[in-house]
């Protein structure tokens, strides 16, 4: 396992989806490897986001973030709830947001902002719902 964040850093990205996941029944994941097997990092995305299981949430309203730290490569995808109810830019844009950060090596801030508004879209379509509600997956790192 190679990470670029120290255990501080970690934390504050674990932080970062707990309170995103507050007030959703939605569900988020940070997953970082040094290098992306794929050409394309979404279609790498996918895969691991089938191999941590995130398309079998109840309502299929799962988001991975996913960052191939030493080839400069990252892609978020949502599962097939979200992606019907998110503008059809959402993705992009908040792509757009975090390589913002990104080009500035600001990598902690980046995923912090974009899993932020990640939770923003999934409270807002997924609200929280204390009767039924789960953490359907945890909120740790998964590294490859």
């Amino acid at each position: 396992m190679t990470t670029p964040f120290t255990p501080a850093e970690q934390e504050q990205l674990i932080d970062a989806i707990r309170q995103a996941e507050l007030a959703t029944s939605g569900e988020i994941r940070v997953h970082i490897e040094a290098h992306c097997s794929s050409p394309d990092p979404v279609q790498r995305a996918i895969e691991v986001f089938h191999r941590l299981g995130m398309h079998e949430t109840r309502l299929r309203n799962g988001v991975l973030f996913y960052l191939a730290h030493e080839d400069r490569k990252f892609a978020v995808v949502g599962d097939e709830g979200i992606n019907r109810q998110v503008p059809a830019d959402f993705w992009v844009s908040t792509k757009d947001l975090m390589r913002g950060y990104f080009a500035k090596a600001q990598y902690v801030e980046g995923l912090r902002q974009g899993i932020g508004r990640a939770g923003q879209q999934l409270k807002q379509y997924f609200p929280y719902d204390g009767a039924t509600d789960t953490n359907e997956l945890p909120d740790d790192i998964s590294f490859s």
